[in-house]
């Protein structure tokens, strides 16, 4: 015995059909180029939103705090508190070691220095890189990922 669906209750709304141009469709979000960006962190607002780019930024970051120190690495996490000083971020930093955690308060600049390493690869790229390799005559033109880069 299966357990039932909202498609096995007839009586209830959109109950028993599917229609696929019917489904909600969320739309898309355009990804700005970030690669390069030196953001000027003028106040706290500028800061929280510089962090909250650089943590969905799929490349590395360049942190320096205002101890002069500098931290070089992949944005994984934030941790929005109530304050400059509950809040943080981690780093997994480029050169290795353990993972950072640094307060928002000690971040006196921020770069976005690594390569984006998502950048221009949506489907519609990758649909017409194959198109390319398998009209050329490529034997490589396959539906498998190309390896990392």
């Amino acid at each position: 015995m299966s357990i039932p669906t909202h498609f096995d209750r007839k009586e209830a709304p959109g109950a028993g059909s599917f229609a696929a141009d019917q489904l909600e469709i969320a739309p898309g979000r355009q990804r700005e180029g970030l690669e390069g960006w030196v953001p000027e962190l003028v106040n706290e607002t500028e800061l929280a939103e510089a962090l909250e780019k650089a943590f969905d930024y799929r490349g590395d970051v360049t942190l320096t705090k205002k101890d002069g120190s500098k931290i070089e690495g992949y944005l994984f996490d934030r941790i929005r508190g109530t304050s400059l000083s509950t809040s943080f971020v981690r780093v997994l930093p480029k050169n290795g070691g353990g993972r950072v955690k640094i307060s928002y308060s000690e971040v006196a600049a921020l770069a976005f220095t690594g390569r984006d390493t998502a950048a221009g690869k949506s489907w519609e790229a990758w649909v017409r890189k194959y198109w390319e390799k398998k009209e050329a005559g490529l034997d490589r033109a396959s539906l498998h990922p190309d390896g990392a880069e």
